[in-house]
């Protein structure tokens, strides 16, 4: 009974935390996990046995597997997000070279006799440069095209086989969960199941849509050309998949947040508040499309309100605190609008804001 410091001693018997009477592994943990309780998650004994099976039996093989996944997220960054903004004058190039040498034969041909070979040796470090650049511009293409041939293969193809494993395993299992009259298969149940889906759904897209693939035809005498008229069509659909993906992997990376029982404990909160926060949305989406559809109806002549469509943009732009202050000065002009702006901020930003703020603190106290 001897304190120290206000504390006392206290043992903790975790045998059956770890091993069932069987003699194998427990599934406290998972139960635990499954319960989404961030207090009982940092309770000192869950947190103990926890760190003893990551740092001593886990990390190793998760690392294995989320080096690789590393590694491909960071190839599918270069490709998608690096290389392609270097420098975007793949055409600029080739025309800085025909620039150079139109000026080149133009100072050749101006010049006389006498000045010749001045005129030529001033041309010739242009000339040079723009050779560079396309030299340049073709290295670039090559790396972009050898990035995305990378992930195309092995990290959507890994992903393929993965979830095709998953699926026949659980049908085979008759592990099927439903929802509503659809049977799916319970690893699609977990977040990294689903999200893993819609990443393999985004890359198949982004490889039917590739614009080097479109311009393989009609490269314009460019290797992996993706700037010409077929790619052109294609090239702003691919990039939207190409989002979508970058956000999936980005959504996958979170599993890294296991290496600390602190930052796992942040996740799960951030997961419980989630729907709280989806509440506030739909309360906000009401509100905006009650005002939008109020202030289309007044006569009014103010550009920012002219319909339902650009009125519900603007509302999402104040709630949001994006609306210019010009545009607050432009409600001078039109009273009965400037009214029902301050009745919608008094509800969404006074109101919807400070009660969402109540609930994630409920939410985070419960």
């Amino acid at each position: 009974r001897t304190t120290e410091s206000g504390q006392r001693r206290t043992n903790y018997y975790i045998q059956h935390m770890l091993m069932d009477a069987e003699g194998d592994f427990s599934k406290n943990t998972e139960w635990l996990t499954a319960n989404n309780d961030p207090k009982v998650v940092c309770h000192p004994i869950v947190a103990l046995v926890t760190d003893m099976v990551w740092g001593r039996v886990a990390i190793r093989s998760f690392m294995y597997g989320k080096a690789w996944f590393l590694f491909t997220l960071i190839i599918f960054v270069l490709s998608q997000s690096v290389l392609n903004h270097i420098d975007t004058g793949d055409h600029g190039a080739e025309s800085a070279t025909s620039t150079a040498t139109s000026s080149a034969a133009h100072r050749l041909l101006s010049s006389n006799a006498t000045n010749t070979t001045d005129a030529a040796r001033a041309a010739a470090p242009s000339a040079a440069s723009a050779s560079t650049a396309v030299v340049g511009q073709v290295e670039l293409r090559i790396a972009i095209f050898v990035c995305r041939t990378f992930i195309y293969i092995f990290s959507m193809g890994s992903w393929i086989l993965f979830h095709a494993k998953s699926i026949a395993r659980d049908v085979r299992n008759n592990q099927l969960s439903r929802i509503g009259r659809c049977a799916i298969p319970d690893y699609l149940c977990f977040w990294q199941g689903w999200s893993s889906l819609l990443l393999v759904m985004f890359l198949v897209t982004m490889l039917c849509l590739e614009p080097i693939l479109q311009c393989l035809q009609t490269n314009e005498g460019l290797i992996f050309n993706e700037r010409c008229a077929e790619g052109e069509h294609t090239l702003f659909p691919y990039s939207v998949a190409s989002t979508a993906a970058m956000l999936m992997y980005f959504l996958l990376l979170s599993d890294l947040s296991v290496f600390s029982t602190r930052v796992s404990a942040f996740a799960l909160m951030c997961s419980r508040v989630v729907s709280e926060v989806v509440l506030f949305l739909l309360g906000l989406s009401y509100f905006v499309l009650t005002f939008a559809c109020a202030i289309s109806a007044l006569e009014q002549a103010d550009p920012d309100f002219a319909g339902i469509p650009i009125a519900t943009v603007q509302l999402y732009k104040i709630a949001l605190g994006m609306f210019a202050g010009t545009h607050y000065d432009t409600l001078e002009e039109f009273p009965i609008v400037m009214l029902a702006i301050i009745l919608y901020i008094v509800v969404t930003v006074i109101f919807m804001l400070n009660l969402l703020i109540a609930q994630l603190n409920c939410a985070y106290q419960a």
